[in-house]
């Protein structure tokens, strides 16, 4: 059974590169966030404002997450800025535990956070920075073209537990203003949407990137964006530790700043960024009524 909210929710806003999140604390899962609130809540003029939104509940509470309980207490129920449910966010995930940090859940050094993705292990460093371990890139055969203002790029295909397509050009202007998703084909590929980057070569083992991200728009940063460029310049590149038994790393400069991305023999892919929690507060419960947020009731 669900009722309006009627009390104040507690909220924070936190960033990683600049790839900003609305973050609701809710361990029991007592808040049921539609589709329509999520966007209210993330939409930049008349809410809080975010690329997504971050759900922090215990995972032994959520049906999604209770089969990851034992490996990870906290489960990172991620929507996109529309509202659109979505597998894993690589900033997010790293913003969700500087926010398990901040709110006394955690310690410096290692967690264990559960996502749609899987379980994801970061480690908090004591310089600030956050690293996380983002699990194998899977390399479907199958491409697109991306098409922008009539110029054409073939876009290679990196699953990250989400789909992304990366195409590479010789300027970033070249992306257009990605204000909307830009064309690609053939649009079976890509049944439930995809991440669109663009990537400028800007030295060894160093790319810049734009993206367009599925439900959100182009954003200033997106962490599993940067760890499917880093592999797919590789494989450009002809680098692959999985053959050579060195691992690879690259800086990918976003928008927002620059991640860290290491693609190991083992195929793990490590990323490490900056992750900043800048502000909390509560959100007034007439606004909320209007946004049809609810308490779910036992």
């Amino acid at each position: 059974m669900t009722s309006t909210q009627t009390s104040p929710l507690a909220f924070l806003k936190g960033h990683g590169t600049e790839n900003d999140f609305v973050i609701v604390p809710d361990a029991d899962n007592a808040v049921d966030l539609p589709a329509a609130a999520v966007a209210r809540l993330c939409d930049r003029r008349a809410g809080i404002g975010g690329d997504g939104l971050l759900h922090v509940v215990r995972s032994a509470a959520h049906p999604e997450a209770r089969g990851m309980a034992d490996e990870a207490e906290w489960f990172m129920d991620y929507r996109n800025a529309d509202g659109s449910v979505a597998e894993m966010c690589g900033n997010g995930v790293r913003v969700f535990a500087r926010y398990l940090q901040y709110a006394g859940h955690v310690t410096a050094g290692e967690v264990a956070v559960a996502t749609r993705g899987g379980v994801k292990r970061v480690h908090l460093d004591k310089d600030g920075s956050v690293t996380v371990s983002m699990g194998r890139a899977l390399l479907p055969e199958d491409g697109v073209t991306v098409t922008v203002d009539g110029r054409s790029w073939p876009a290679r295909n990196v699953n990250m537990g989400n789909p992304h397509a990366v195409a590479f050009v010789e300027s970033l202007d070249h992306a257009g203003n990605l204000f909307t998703e830009p064309h690609y084909s053939p649009a079976e590929v890509y049944p439930d949407g995809v991440n669109i980057e663009f990537v400028a070569d800007r030295g060894p083992r160093h790319v810049a990137m734009r993206v367009h991200e599925r439900g959100a728009a182009e954003t200033r940063s997106c962490g599993t964006g940067a760890c499917a460029v880093a592999v797919a310049t590789a494989r450009r590149d002809g680098a692959d530790p999985a053959l050579t038994g060195t691992p690879v790393t690259y800086t990918v400069d976003v928008l927002g700043g620059t991640l860290i991305i290491t693609e190991h023999p083992d195929g793990e892919i490590e990323m490490t960024g900056p992750a900043v929690i800048v502000a909390e507060g509560t959100i007034d419960p007439s606004w909320l009524a209007d946004g049809e947020i609810e308490t779910v009731n036992d």
